[in-house]
């Protein structure tokens, strides 16, 4: 008998190909999600990192389905602000919430001062 030598076919072996595909495939597709992710979640990251925002809604309150008047602050400013299907209108500027109102103020109630600025505007 004569003995043959082996003949090696040049394939790799089936089951580490199909592994390596499979984690090349897990990899991508992680990579895809995590850029998705933080697509999404950019500005917050940057809010998180930065100082502490400036403007901010301090209170509302709604007057209607769709009106509403909105206490804003910014910085060391407070304003009174109306919001109705024609848009904003800024109706005060108001003190800060540190200062105490003056004692001259006259008292008026809020729909009297509502009036007050209407009235001005036309």
């Amino acid at each position: 008998m004569t003995n043959l030598p082996a003949i090696s076919s040049g394939l790799p072996d089936m089951g580490s190909s199909l592994l390596r595909v499979a984690g090349a495939l897990v990899v991508v597709i992680a990579l895809f999600l995590g850029g998705v992710w933080l697509f999404r979640n950019w500005q917050r990251l940057g809010l998180r990192r930065g100082a502490a925002p400036k403007l901010s809604v301090l209170e509302v309150k709604s007057l209607g389905q769709r009106q509403a008047l909105y206490v804003v602050g910014y910085e060391q400013q407070r304003l009174l602000i109306a919001s109705s299907t024609a848009g904003l209108t800024l109706l005060s500027h108001l003190p800060a919430a540190d200062e105490a109102p003056p004692e001259a103020a006259p008292k008026m109630s809020f729909a009297e001062a509502f009036q007050h600025v209407l009235a001005r505007k036309s």
